[in-house]
């Protein structure tokens, strides 16, 4: 009894308890520790500003000749697209960041929980400005952005504030905009305050 006992526990071992760290990397995971060994800390100019929460880098991303990048943990105005003009607040937001941004040298910054890219392919980061601010913090600062609260990332609680101390003091978008004017997923948190909560 005592062998079979003993030959049941190694086969058990060897078919069902498989350490966890044997498993291979999961796709993500693999392209998260690509891009942190290509980005992470790294400098690279900024060639374009698409709106406020998008802009390219200057170096090449599988196909593309330019990074494109988005910017973690907040949503700037849509400059539009596809036949439809800029939101409310984009032209102020887009002239921000250009203002800024374009044409400097930036440094990128990866979270490991927002992930590294998005479902566009987009690299997902915290740019640092020349002078040592983060153009994401700025424009959440300023008013020309909204805090993001679809998705979690490392800074989820402190974009939260920087977004109500704009509100407060009627920064930017915030001295007039409406709720009709605001994009339709924050329009949807106005209406149903735990949408933002089961959206995570």
């Amino acid at each position: 009894i005592s062998l079979i006992g003993t030959a049941l526990l190694i086969w058990l071992d060897q078919d069902f308890v498989a350490p966890r760290w044997s498993d291979p990397l999961s796709k993500r995971q693999q392209s998260f520790a690509a891009d942190l060994a290509r980005y992470h800390g790294a400098g690279f100019p900024v060639v374009r500003v698409v709106d406020g929460d998008t802009l390219h880098l200057d170096a090449a991303d599988s196909m593309e000749a330019v990074t494109k990048v988005r910017l973690i943990g907040i949503d700037a105005p849509e400059m539009g697209g596809g036949g439809s003009g800029p939101m409310y607040f984009a032209q102020e937001a887009t002239s921000f960041a250009r203002r800024v941004a374009l044409d400097r040298q930036v440094t990128v910054y990866l979270d490991q929980q927002a992930g590294s890219r998005d479902r566009y392919g987009r690299l997902l980061a915290y740019i640092e400005l020349p002078d040592g601010g983060f153009l994401n913090e700025e424009l959440l600062s300023q008013g020309f952005a909204y805090a993001d609260t679809r998705f979690r990332h490392g800074y989820y609680q402190k974009y939260q504030r920087l977004e109500a101390g704009a509100r407060a003091l009627k920064q930017g978008l915030w001295a007039k905009v409406r709720p009709d004017q605001m994009p339709a997923w924050r329009q949807r948190t106005l209406a149903d305050p735990d949408y933002g909560v089961r959206h995570k």
